[in-house]
């Protein structure tokens, strides 16, 4: 069983999406870490996003594993590297790019062939499991996700304001919804939590429930 969340940068996506995993016992997929790490290997080897030849030829050479709670890419851990805010908007960009989102469509459904799964993202309800029998797409006002973003940075020792993150979320939440392949939708069948007034325990008891009820649908 395939369980999608989707929703906007910083809307709790990833903390919803380990939590209910370990609640139902099963897998976890952060198609967003993946995003994240193809950037950083995009940029590492100096090759332009836009370059489809030159990246596809590249991503067929690459090797990401994603062990409980880490990435690897080509047997580098790149865990922390990724969460840099610069990897952040990369991630945003390169993800716009036709002929990499082909490439991740393909891993993230070779990855949860087969598999329960919980898999969370931007497309995950709307185009990568499109079938999936329960979807989820959480949201939040800006002001919320910013302040979540800015805790997360702060205890990661990175220091950003507040004012920088609303923009740059803003911006986020604009390319996500208006590139061509893969934008940020809401599936029409999908549960929409507003997380705004939820702790994180209130949001993961919704999406509990409702998976057990799917189940036994």
């Amino acid at each position: 069983m395939i369980v999608t969340i989707d929703g906007p940068a910083g809307s709790g996506k990833s903390t919803a999406a380990r939590g209910l995993a370990r609640r139902l016992c099963f897998e976890y997929l952060d198609t967003g870490a993946m995003y994240r790490a193809v950037a950083l290997a995009l940029t590492r080897a100096d090759l332009p996003f836009a370059d489809a030849a030159r990246v596809v030829e590249f991503l067929n050479h690459t090797r990401l594993e994603m062990p409980p709670g880490r990435v690897v890419l080509d047997g580098h851990d790149v865990t922390e590297a990724i969460r840099h805010p610069a990897m952040s908007d990369a991630s945003s960009r390169v993800a716009v790019e036709p002929h990499v989102r082909a490439v991740l469509v393909q891993w993230q459904r070779q990855v949860a062939n087969g598999r329960d799964m919980v898999c969370e993202g931007r497309d995950q309800g709307s185009v990568v499991f499109a079938d999936s029998p329960c979807k989820f797409y959480l949201t939040a006002r800006v002001e919320t996700r910013a302040l979540r973003r800015l805790a997360e940075l702060r205890a990661r020792g990175v220091e950003t304001t507040l004012d920088r993150m609303i923009e740059d979320l803003e911006i986020r939440d604009h390319r996500d919804a208006t590139r061509e392949v893969g934008p940020l939708l809401r599936p029409d069948d999908a549960i929409v939590i507003d997380s705004d007034d939820l702790t994180p325990e209130q949001v993961l008891d919704r999406m509990e429930a409702e998976v057990r009820r799917c189940r036994r649908g």
